[in-house]
């Protein structure tokens, strides 16, 4: 996982504490990152996934 990589792309997005799905999945395609890698550096980093495009998060 490129974690500096994500990070800067969180940060160019305003995001800090929470991301919702379709966010992620943009980030995702926008910056050529695995949506496991985003999701690993959510959990690592304390970031909360919200707005869940399968109801898995609330």
């Amino acid at each position: 996982m490129d974690a500096d990589k994500i990070a800067q792309a969180f940060k160019s997005a305003g995001i800090e504490k929470t991301i919702t799905c379709p966010e992620a999945f943009s980030i995702a395609a926008k910056y050529r990152i695995s949506k496991k890698e985003i999701s690993e550096y959510c959990n690592t980093n304390g970031i909360k996934i919200r707005g869940c495009q399968l109801g898995c998060f609330k």
